[in-house]
């Protein structure tokens, strides 16, 4: 239950701001507020906002080390050099190196991919596999989605004659890899105008200043699109600035004609001849690729990505369907093990601020998913750990506005390794230190973390009634799409609702409330749905008004009769305002 509702009205300049842009959209007057909230502040920003523009993008030459790294790739394929294109093993990772590696296909073929297992090599890269490199004559490894921490291992790499440019995205430390280039939007001093780009991201930022810098139509670049897109909402980057450009159009493609292997888990998913949107892509696309990396071999979703032939591309694709069967199995089973180690400590009610779990037969392609369920479960930064490789490895999730990255970062000294975001962070220690590391990850939680942060929440973003729930306000927040951190799905409130007198539990437990609602701004009757929410049902049902908090969305059932569904979040006796 969320027990804390805020809403932030605007600022007395942010009113100035939506009465100007009330000249354009005065019948919506919700709409205005919207996108003041996002910081469009103008009629001419508004449509920029509503059709996001290819055009808009920033030159890829504004980010630091492009010219180098673009002159070291030309440079190795007009001497021939053998190439190699490396990445990480999860979504972002197999996305970048699926777009890099088929791009630079098309004009080069003394190339190949590599991607890392984790259960025996682990995240980055290693000696070991600079070794192999070295004698297979690469003398160009492009790295992406990783590698900012690499330091060793790249100085090593050079010592053999190997190259590295970097593409990456996370947080880097103050000392940088010895690579020939890094691109990554977040290095000390950067004036790239955007920071928050995937690692996918990132790569088509550098195959977009390589077709630049040799005269290429950016047209065959801008048709992998769907690659970029399928990053950005799996990696959970906020969908602001470029990155909303590129899923806007990167969901167009995958709507209209979409790299063969999305074709392909669009058919064993069942989502063949139906519009896609961003919540099919973090729901039903990106955990199928993800799988492949967490239950066998990352490389496969990246067969998969880079596949030309249609039955091949199929037969991956319903291999890497059964890999999420197996993956759904075991977060089952390791979340219900997980919380009942955490029901015997009592830490619904414990004082403590943080969870620090640690099962050495947990599998380790399944942990980041325990730790996000139980950080969603008790609200507190959690750390789930597992034995792999001689070491407990481990992921990290955070509430929402705590940096969990820092609190890792205040017990470095006893980590093998890690690196990550502000709401993920991934980690290695020896087994010894988890005890000291979970008294120095709760004391640094305890210190930072506020009352509010720890508190279920849900933000409101504008007050409504029903009678401005019309077909003009739902045709503009459609073009409010795609939906991501920084652009979330807007929440209405609406105040005095009652029962049509036809609400009913619903669910295998009756832990659901179909919902008939009506308000006094309008004769109809509104459809909503009130997931695990139960609890409030008796009141509702004894016809007294109260206050919902909502998202307002599309019913696509077939049966449907009428097509709009409110997906209700909050329910709050009325106070009567």
């Amino acid at each position: 239950m969320i027990s804390k509702w805020n809403y932030l009205p605007l600022t007395p300049e942010e009113q100035k701001m939506e009465t100007a842009l009330a000249k354009r959209y005065a019948d919506t007057p919700a709409i205005c507020e919207l996108l003041v909230q996002r910081g469009v502040t103008s009629v001419k920003e508004a449509e920029q906002f509503f059709s996001p523009s290819l055009r808009d993008l920033h030159d890829p030459f504004l980010m630091p080390q492009m010219n180098l790294a673009v002159a070291r790739l030309n440079r190795a394929m007009g001497s021939k050099q053998r190439i190699m294109v490396y990445g990480d093993y999860d979504v972002d990772g197999t996305t970048a190196v699926s777009l890099v590696y088929k791009y630079l296909l098309n004009y080069y073929s003394n190339i190949d991919y590599y991607i890392p297992t984790r259960y025996d090599e682990g995240y980055g890269i290693s000696r070991r596999v600079i070794d192999e490199f070295h004698q297979q004559g690469v003398k160009l490894v492009i790295i992406l989605d990783c590698g900012i921490k690499a330091i060793e291992e790249i100085r090593y790499a050079a010592s053999l004659g190997i190259d590295f440019i970097i593409c990456d995205h996370h947080v880097p430390d103050d000392e940088l890899p010895p690579a020939v280039a890094i691109l990554n939007p977040k290095l000390e001093g950067s004036t790239y105008p955007y920071q928050h780009l995937s690692g996918c991201g990132v790569g088509f930022k550098f195959m977009q200043g390589f077709s630049i810098s040799n005269g290429i139509n950016l047209i065959d670049l801008e048709g992998m699109l769907d690659l970029v897109a399928v990053s950005i909402a799996a990696d959970i980057v906020p969908m602001t600035g470029e990155n909303r450009i590129l899923t806007y159009h990167g969901l167009r493609r995958i709507n209209s004609n979409p790299n063969m292997g999305l074709r392909a888990i669009l058919r064993i998913s069942g989502l063949s001849g139906r519009e896609i949107t961003i919540s099919d892509v973090i729901f039903k696309i990106g955990p199928r690729i993800n799988a492949s990396g967490r239950m066998q071999s990352g490389r496969e979703a990246v067969d998969l990505l880079v596949a030309r032939d249609a039955a091949e591309a199929l037969e991956k694709a319903k291999a890497i369907d059964q890999y999420n069967k197996d993956r759904k199995e075991l977060d089952k089973r390791i979340t219900e093990e997980a919380n009942d180690i955490l029901s015997s400590r009592d830490e619904v009610h414990s004082d403590k601020k943080s969870i620090v779990i640690y099962n050495k037969e947990w599998h380790r392609g399944i942990i980041g998913i325990v730790a996000s369920r139980l950080t969603e479960l008790y609200y507190k930064p959690a750390v789930v750990l597992t034995h792999s490789n001689g070491l407990a490895t481990g992921s990290s999730r955070s509430v929402q506005g705590f940096d969990i990255y820092k609190a890792v970062d205040a017990a470095r000294d006893l980590l093998e390794n890690f690196g990550g975001h502000t709401y993920a962070v991934g980690l290695s220690l020896k087994e010894e230190n988890i005890p000291e590391f979970t008294r120095r990850f709760e004391e640094y939680v305890a210190r930072n973390i506020t009352t509010t942060q720890l508190t279920p929440q849900l933000d409101i973003d504008t007050y409504i009634t029903f009678a401005d729930i019309t077909p003009r306000l739902l045709s503009l927040l459609k073009r409010f799409n795609p939906f991501g951190p920084g652009n979330q799905k807007p929440v209405f409130c609406t105040r005095n609702v009652t029962d049509f007198g036809t609400s009913k539990l619903v669910g295998k437990q009756l832990e659901h409330i179909k919902l008939e609602l009506v308000d006094d701004t309008s004769g109809k009757v509104f459809n909503g749905i009130a997931f695990n929410l139960a609890e409030h049902f008796d009141h509702i049902h004894s016809g007294k008004p109260f206050d919902i908090c909502y998202t307002i969305e599309e019913n696509k059932h077939r049966n449907a009769s009428d097509n709009i569904q409110l997906q209700v979040k909050g329910i709050h006796p009325s106070s009567g305002k």
